[in-house]
């Protein structure tokens, strides 16, 4: 189940932070996740103090880190130290587009217009062009700077036009960006605030809750001879695969339904008796139990196992039949 409360949330980060302990290799985004969820139970210093030590470990990614860390430490009132993190960023111009996203979208959160706006701009100016096609990270910025130039009631640009032709949901980028939309926050009417605020917690959530996933979202996928050994040692696990058929065919529906809900950074990881007993017993946990499945497969993507999904058409099906993807799984998406 998905952390929901704070102290779930430092419940959670405790873990991670145990497991990254053990993992030494895969520290870096174990401790990411872990200062996520601190951040979600407004434990910010502890996150702040996780953002240091990663820092101090001459991490693969130190832009990203920093980016966090000053978006984190403006949120608990040290403006100056996140102010001379952004400005550090900028100068060095990373061409990763994530650590810019980060530091743009936290100006935009403290009505730094002008300033998001700037940094929207260089990131893209940096990392597009007419012979670079757009990925979904650069796309991310392209909308961002869209919603800023909105709030700004600037005229669109080329770049907009862009964001608008990559965005895929079911509300235009134009009505989605309209300032008249955060007007509605001073409504009279409760459900009108209400119904204003749900949308914009569900906004905002799904695009931290990427921002801050350091690994995909992973479903875990058994081989059949490896489900026939999980289920012949452990039976209590047959109601979680009552066949082979019926897992590849619910592993695929999860994926679908969470794709369908906006989450993205999907992936398949594969499991291994052997790799599974050996992360129950670093658990100290029985293997036995349903609830650590979740667990396993977290670990497996976060120690880079993830596989992307969907496929593309015509590669083959995650589920290894060796038939193309859109005549196997993907048939009919």
């Amino acid at each position: 189940m998905r952390p929901d409360t704070p102290a779930e949330h430092i419940a959670e980060a405790e873990r991670l932070i145990r497991t990254a302990t053990r993992y030494p290799e895969d520290q870096e985004p174990l401790l990411l996740q872990a200062a996520a969820h601190l951040e979600l139970a407004d434990a910010r210093e502890r996150a702040s103090t996780l953002y240091d030590q990663l820092l101090a470990a001459a991490p693969a990614d130190p832009h990203l880190i920093k980016a966090l860390q000053a978006a984190n430490l403006w949120e608990y009132g040290h403006e100056a130290e996140a102010r001379a993190l952004i400005s550090g960023i900028r100068a060095a111009a990373p061409t990763d587009p994530a650590p810019w996203e980060v530091i743009a979208e936290a100006l935009e959160a403290h009505d730094e217009l002008e300033a998001s706006h700037e940094c929207f701009t260089e990131a893209a100016t940096l990392l597009t062009s007419e012979d670079t096609p757009l990925t979904q990270a650069t796309t991310a910025l392209l909308t961002g700077r869209h919603r800023v130039r909105r709030l700004l009631a600037l005229p669109h640009d080329d770049w907009d036009m862009a964001a608008d032709t990559r965005h895929a949901g079911p509300i235009p980028l134009d009505e989605l960006h309209d300032p008249k939309r955060i007007w509605a926050l001073g409504s009279d009417d409760p459900a009108e605030l209400r119904a204003e605020i749900a949308r914009l917690r569900a906004e905002l959530g799904d695009r931290r809750a990427a921002l801050s996933r350091p690994f995909p979202v992973a479903i875990l996928h058994w081989p059949q001879r490896e489900l026939t050994e999980l289920v012949a040692s452990y039976p209590t696990l047959a109601a979680e695969y009552p066949s082979h058929a019926a897992h590849l065919t619910a592993t695929e529906a999860s994926l679908r339904s969470l794709a369908a809900s906006g989450t993205t950074n999907l992936g398949i990881v594969t499991g291994n008796v052997p790799s599974y007993e050996a992360f129950a017993a670093s658990e100290k946990t029985s293997p036995a139990s349903p609830s650590l499945l979740a667990e396993y497969a977290t670990t497996l993507a976060a120690r880079g196992k993830a596989t992307p999904w969907p496929p593309t058409p015509t590669s083959p099906c995650w589920c290894t039949s060796g038939k193309p993807y859109a005549e196997c799984h993907g048939e009919a998406r």
